[in-house]
């Protein structure tokens, strides 16, 4: 059977997590830390801050802000649950948009009227890796008439003066936007490196920094670090040092640092990864394309255009003019041929938990008919080209035959 999207696991990777086995230090240190200097570099930021995942990276930024109950953050309808999940931690609301009909992302004039003056952030989602419209959200937010809506209650939002730009840039590390690296153009980007993502730690994420020049982002670094450790005002390699062992916690905090174990995989990852990684996948993406829009039925999804290059993350394949039953009976027809495909995402409105809050499906349809339509397809470093035309023969038989 072809799976899914099986992680990339080769020699230099384990010769890696051997080392650090054999170093002693196999929690939060010189790994990690190298990993965060790495990483913000690749993004042309001023500071990185490792994580064990991408969700405590969001939240923690949620609170490092100051969210909380009577708050609202936008985000999109159509998303991952766990770019909502984080604001009903803080006790916040989220307040959901539709999407784009050409793409899947948040649309923008749906962003400007849910903006109200609770509003304290803005959450664009990269689905699949390809980029948010970053300078017309940036804009917006800037604009005269959205910050004299802006209330701010904390000394972090009153330096920054206007809502923040969070991006879930969960399936984008990789991607460019008008010649820069996706991570350059938000107030701050989180990423994921969860086993599937295009660059795994097996489970793990990043922030990185992009905050106005008002903000030490040292200083913030040093904020996230210890909210992140139970708020203990020192990692354990900072305790290292002799005589040093005195340390304090000034907040309860989280347990969410990274692991040198994790950072291991990470650091071979990203020397491999613009050489690489992303040329396969964009690869996988072309052969896809290329197959596939001879299909009158198939909707291509944008990967490149002008100003924007995805990630290469997920094929997000729809198929016109069909039903949700038929979009399922067609998944169905491919798994019956030994290929593994999957769907992202059922919008939140769909699922039980956000159903019980009062959100409805029917809010937003151009979500809904995305998410109706589509298939998600393999995309993985050791997919082979054999392996891929295989999978479009599945598609298209499944498409005749249901």
């Amino acid at each position: 059977m072809i799976p899914f999207s099986p992680p990339k696991i080769y020699q230099e990777i384990i010769d890696e997590v051997i080392d650090t086995l054999k170093s002693g230090w196999i929690t939060t240190g010189p790994k990690t830390k190298q990993l965060e200097k790495d990483l913000a570099a690749y993004c042309q930021t001023d500071k990185a801050i490792c994580l064990n995942s991408a969700t405590i990276g969001m939240e923690l930024l949620l609170r490092w802000f100051g969210v909380k109950e009577g708050d609202e953050v936008i985000l999109p309808a159509y998303t991952y649950c766990s770019t909502a999940n984080v604001v009903l931690h803080c006790g916040a609301t989220p307040v959901m948009v539709d999407s784009n009909s050409d793409d899947f992302n948040i649309n923008l004039e749906e962003i400007k009227k849910k903006i109200t003056s609770k509003t304290k952030v803005v959450v664009p989602v990269d689905i699949g890796g390809f980029p948010n419209n970053y300078d017309e959200i940036i804009a917006l937010i800037n604009s005269k008439e959205i910050k004299d809506k802006f209330k701010a209650n904390t000394e972090e939002q009153k330096k920054l003066g206007r809502i923040l730009l969070m991006a879930d840039a969960a399936h984008s590390l990789g991607g460019k936007y008008k010649g820069k690296p996706i991570g350059a153009q938000a107030d701050v980007s989180v990423f994921s490196f969860h086993a599937v993502k295009n660059l795994t730690t097996g489970e793990g994420g990043a922030i990185v920094f992009n905050l106005p020049k008002q903000f030490d982002s040292q200083e913030i670094y040093q904020q996230l670090n210890i909210k992140s450790l139970h708020g203990q005002n020192k990692d354990a390699l900072a305790k290292t040092v002799k005589g040093n062992w005195r340390y304090d916690v000034i907040e309860a905090g989280y347990k969410a640092n990274m692991t040198d174990i994790l950072a291991s995989l990470g650091l071979v990852e990203l020397k491999r990864y613009e050489k690489d990684t992303l040329p396969r996948r964009k690869e996988i993406f072309e052969l896809y394309e290329r197959e596939l829009s001879k299909e009158a039925w198939a909707e291509i999804p944008i990967s490149k255009t002008a100003d924007k290059e995805s990630s290469y993350h997920l094929f997000m394949l729809r198929i016109k003019d069909i039903s949700e039953d038929k979009r399922d009976a067609i998944i169905q027809k491919i798994f019956d041929q030994d290929v593994s495909v999957n769907v992202h995402f059922q919008p939140l409105p769909i699922l039980t938990q956000y159903k019980k809050l009062g959100y409805k499906m029917e809010d937003y349809p151009v979500a809904f008919d995305n998410y109706s339509r589509e298939i998600s397809l393999p995309v993985y470093y050791d997919l082979t080209n054999e392996q891929v035309l295989e999978v479009c023969k599945a598609v298209k038989n499944a498409y005749l035959n249901s």
